[in-house]
């Protein structure tokens, strides 16, 4: 398989289940911005995060593979395969965060992202799934869109400021409150 096709050599591309759209659509710009998450999970891999840390990572990756061909796929496109973000999705990142917190100081104040290296770039990553939630809940005022996909994005920004406070906590690091002065 080539790993260059120039049909989008004109500015446009093709969405799951045809049709082309240009490659600054909205819709675009929410699955991009997806591989741009996943892509940064992929860092914060790379950095060596414990072993679950590691683990619940690679489940959301393959978890935003998901989204991303969802969002790829206009809920009215003729197709028989189609991948969806479905409700366990959300309902899995909902467990993992309680789980998580059981075991975390409770918040009192804000904190500063940071920390060991992986937890420093799982709150980076944190802040890309904000971006990519509020390019679905724009791109969801003009197209229909998969009812999970926006809870499974807010939830997840959730997870990883979660999974982000309990990699730190598990390798000793406190984090830093924020203070106003």
């Amino acid at each position: 398989m080539k790993i260059y096709t120039r049909t989008g050599d004109d500015g446009s591309t093709a969405l799951f289940a045809g049709g082309r759209v240009p490659k600054h659509h909205l819709r675009v710009e929410c699955y991009g911005t997806a591989d741009e998450l996943n892509s940064a999970l992929g860092l914060a891999r790379a950095l060596q995060p414990l072993a679950l840390t590691d683990e619940r990572l690679h489940t959301v990756q393959r978890q935003l593979f998901n989204l991303g061909a969802d969002l790829a796929t206009p809920l009215e496109a003729p197709t028989n395969y189609t991948v969806r973000v479905l409700a366990e999705d959300v309902a899995w990142l909902e467990a993992e965060i309680d789980v998580m917190t059981a075991g975390l100081p409770e918040l009192r104040s804000f904190i500063l992202p940071g920390g060991t290296p992986a937890a420093a770039q799982i709150h980076a990553a944190r802040t890309i799934c904000r971006r990519a939630e509020r390019l679905c809940t724009s791109l969801a005022e003009h197209e229909a869109l998969n009812p999970q996909a926006i809870p499974y994005l807010n939830r997840l920004s959730d997870f990883l400021f979660t999974l982000a406070r309990w990699e730190n906590q598990q390798s000793g690091v406190e984090d830093e409150r924020w203070t106003v002065r």
